[in-house]
């Protein structure tokens, strides 16, 4: 299962940023937020604290005010610990941290655009597992491939049904938290008679959503039945397609009487899996009409 559920609506690339930086997102949930970028960074510092001695030091030997030898003592031991920071100086700390910021200011506009599957509780996360189910079935199935489904209306569709469950699950399981998290502590009669009735809403509300999800559970049997019929099909097809060599064989071995009329089968067989073809994707394009709000 997907750890993100995305709008539709973000764009392409904003969106595979927003899969790839779940990390990220989490921390923000939580409400994080990088610190105030600094005028010069920690490797920059680190890089002065070195330097400017040297420079300093080396300077003074210059203008005759240290001896030669002690100049030139601090600039060739300072050489090698430029080298060092200038090689060091992007340590993964400070790689880590600019990443994250640059993430941040990206994505920081997509709140409520996207769903974690921390976000959901234990109920809603089994349902919106199911949906993904039932998608990447139907998606990856060979009749969708093959354009015997609607797959450009699939394409379309079946993402604005993921978003959309994993939406209402999000605020469902948000709502139920808190209500749960004032109940907990104990209720009077007067309270109780409030609670009860959004609690049935709560309870309604998942019931919404559940019957999306099995929709969709019904779209995708209706698509693996065209699919077992496709693969079927095809499979026929490709028997009838070497009889000849099958009767050339049972000619030459004299075994007529017994191939003979299994041979004969197999054009019944390929007419009766192609109307059983043709019913399993109609009945998959009815399931889609019931998914498919326009």
């Amino acid at each position: 299962m997907a750890d993100v559920v995305i709008d539709p609506g973000v764009p392409p690339d904003d969106a595979q940023l927003l899969r790839e930086s779940r990390q990220v997102l989490a921390k923000m949930r939580q409400g994080w937020a990088p610190e105030p970028k600094r005028a010069m960074s920690s490797k920059h510092y680190r890089m002065m604290a070195v330097i400017g001695p040297v420079v300093f030091v080396g300077g003074l030997a210059a203008v005759g005010l240290l001896g030669r030898g002690i100049g030139m003592l601090f600039v060739l031991l300072g050489i090698p610990m430029i080298i060092a920071l200038f090689v060091r100086a992007d340590l993964p700390g400070d790689e880590q941290e600019e990443y994250e910021r640059e993430v941040y200011e990206q994505l920081r506009w997509y709140e409520g655009r996207y769903v974690l599957t921390d976000d959901l509780d234990e109920s809603s996360a089994r349902l919106l597992a199911r949906a993904q189910r039932a998608i990447a079935a139907v998606t990856e199935s060979r009749v969708n491939a093959e354009g015997l489904l609607d797959d450009v209306r699939n394409a379309v569709m079946l993402p604005a049904q993921e978003w959309e469950i994993a939406r209402l699950l999000a605020k469902l399981s948000a709502l139920r938290a808190k209500h749960r998290e004032t109940v907990s502590k104990g209720v009077t009669p007067e309270v109780e008679a409030v609670a009860e009735p959004l609690a049935r809403a709560l309870d309604c509300s998942e019931e919404a959503v559940l019957a999306r999800v099995e929709a969709l559970e019904r779209y995708a049997s209706n698509v693996a039945d065209a699919e077992r019929a496709y693969l079927a099909h095809h499979q026929i097809e490709e028997l009838r397609g070497r009889v000849h060599q099958y009767e050339e064989l049972v000619a030459e071995t004299g075994a007529d009487g017994f191939a003979v009329p299994e041979l004969q089968r197999l054009a019944e067989d390929a007419d009766r899996l192609e109307q059983a073809l043709r019913r399993s994707v109609h009945s998959a394009h009815e399931a889609f009409r019931h998914l498919d709000p326009s």
